[in-house]
């Protein structure tokens, strides 16, 4: 029951002071689910985890456990600088 009155709370607050196209909007969601798309974006725009983790205020290993999986598209571009600086990853043994 508390749940539904904080919700409902927030989502007047939020309704109370946002224009109506913006509250309509993925913005006007929650205050939690616009940080979470921040947080993935900032991630899958190649911003270290240590930074990432610093703003959010969360350590680096519950930020990851958290988003490591919504992080997506960067490994072509890992790879680029990776043998761009004749460092490129070497493959397990088969052994």
């Amino acid at each position: 029951m508390l749940t539904f009155r904080l919700q409902t709370v927030g989502r007047n607050a939020r309704k109370a002071v946002l224009p109506p196209h913006v509250f309509e909007s993925p913005t006007g969601r929650r205050v939690y689910d616009n940080r979470n798309t921040r947080l993935t974006k900032w991630l899958n725009d190649g911003i270290p985890p240590a930074q990432v983790a610093e703003w959010a205020g969360n350590s680096v290993a519950v930020l990851l456990a958290t988003y490591a999986r919504c992080v997506e598209g960067q490994l072509p571009d890992l790879k680029r600088r990776l043998e761009a600086a004749g460092d490129p990853p070497e493959r397990p043994s088969a052994d």
